[in-house]
């Protein structure tokens, strides 16, 4: 097969300055390069590289006035890159997430470009959001399958929801991560822990991550282990939890951390990893604790336990969390963590992931031809 044009929409743009899609765009435009094909990503004009290339991967820069207009400017930033794709002649336009571009799917050029979309989590679950958001977040998810000619999932959670809801199939190409092997104890020592003498959580500090469930079990467990609570706690949710569990000592909510050494050594070093997440895909971050050997602690759902499988523990309730606070040890458990290290190597390297990709987009243009 010819060299593929592909062109990549939907994040604020590469280098990842951001979050897991940008993140993702990274890895996965360089990969595909380095494969010799043609890679476009469309970043915001805001973005702090303002170069036209970046590793060999076209960059264009459109229009972002979302710091003018705050959401309405993510719209418009999405409208300007879709209407940028129409002048150009892509094989391919992967499209990441649907939240504010698929009110204007119309427009994408879907006669001359194949258009597959990574459909992200369910959004509209998230109760950060009031419930008209909820009804747009619907509608959205409804509209990014209709202008969509192919969907991928990346876990099996989302596709199993697509397959029901709209009778539709999608790939399942889950997210990928590294395995981590530069630890570095000391970093233990600006934050006054001792190495597995302490358990942790990352996380958006948001009611669907379950953290007040897990705060509330460390409560219940009357130990006094340290318990580091990563995340931007500078919201609504987070000021209630600071002043909910104020009293208790062993609760360190220490803001959002992004230097990814530190976060790894953290995991590395802690004894229980807590993974609350409820909403979404494969979530980044639990596939990094388990390349960080982290021993994980998960919200017992589809999303969590398809990933982790046999090889976690899965609380419903704190007093799942206060049970496993007490009685649960990380040197006990070593082959869980061997198991996650196997599956980061195996299945969730991004070799394997980019060469997934690649085969999806081979299998749709071949569909096309046909």
């Amino acid at each position: 097969m010819s060299k593929m044009k592909i062109a990549i929409i939907g994040t604020r743009g590469i280098p990842n300055h951001y979050g897991g899609f940008e993140q993702f765009a990274e890895y996965l435009s360089v990969g595909l390069v380095k494969q010799g094909h043609h890679v476009t990503v469309y970043n915001s004009h805001k973005h702090p590289y303002q170069k036209s290339e970046w590793n060999s991967v076209k960059i264009i820069h459109c229009n972002d006035p979302e710091h003018k207009y705050g959401t309405v400017g993510q719209f418009i930033y999405d409208f300007n890159c879709i209407m940028d794709t129409r002048k150009k002649n892509y094989d391919i336009i992967l499209q990441l997430g649907y939240t504010s571009s698929s009110i204007w799917g119309w427009l994408l050029p879907r006669k001359k470009s194949i258009v597959t979309t990574n459909m992200d989590g369910l959004e509209w679950k998230r109760t950060k959001f009031s419930k008209p958001i909820q009804f747009f977040l619907k509608y959205a998810e409804k509209l990014g399958v209709k202008y969509s000619d192919h969907l991928i999932a990346d876990s099996v959670g989302i596709q199993e929801h697509i397959r029901n809801k709209y009778g539709k199939e999608s790939d399942y190409i889950p997210y990928g991560s590294h395995l981590f092997e530069k630890c570095n104890e000391e970093i233990l020592e600006e934050y006054n822990v001792v190495s597995y003498n302490y358990n942790m959580l990352i996380a958006r500090l948001e009611p669907e991550n379950s953290i007040e469930t897990i705060l509330d079990g460390v409560v219940l467990s009357k130990l006094e282990v340290p318990i580091l609570v990563i995340g931007n706690h500078e919201t609504k949710f987070g000021e209630f939890l600071k002043n909910k569990f104020k009293s208790n000592k062993n609760i360190c909510f220490l803001g959002g951390i992004y230097d990814i050494n530190v976060l790894n050594n953290l995991r590395y070093y802690s004894n229980l990893y807590f993974h609350g997440h409820t909403v979404g895909g494969t979530n980044p971050s639990l596939l990094e604790a388990m390349g960080s050997n982290s021993l994980i602690c998960a919200n017992d759902n589809i999303f969590n336990k398809s990933i982790l499988g046999s090889d976690a523990f899965y609380f419903k309730d704190q007093k799942d969390v206060a049970s496993y606070i007490k009685d649960i040890k990380k040197n006990e458990n070593l082959k869980l963590l061997d198991n996650n290290s196997i599956k980061i190597k195996t299945t969730y390297s991004w070799e394997v992931i980019i060469k997934q990709y690649l085969n999806h987009f081979k299998s749709i243009i071949i569909k096309k031809q046909k």
